[in-house]
């Protein structure tokens, strides 16, 4: 592996130069990044005033954010119902 001065020349080297001339890449292992969060969208949902405070109190029962609770809501039935 060549060694460069400044991250410059490393970098021109390599704009013109192939990695694969200078990894062995049978040695390479599979790299895993659990801690990665999928990316998230936000919406805008209209709720029944009285749906959404059940919500708020369903989730301080148990101590977590009421978005959070209408997630797992969500994730538990689509993995549910297989299809509607």
């Amino acid at each position: 592996m060549p060694e460069f001065k400044t991250e410059a020349q490393e970098r021109e080297f390599w704009e013109t130069h192939d990695s694969a001339e200078y990894l062995d890449w049978s040695q390479a292992t599979p790299a895993g990044f659990p801690k990665l969060k999928p990316s998230t969208r936000t919406i805008s949902l209209r709720l029944p005033e009285t749906l959404f405070d059940r919500i708020k109190i369903e989730a301080n029962k148990r101590a977590i954010p009421y978005q959070l609770l209408i997630k797992v809501w969500l994730a538990e039935n689509v993995n549910d119902s297989h299809g509607i």
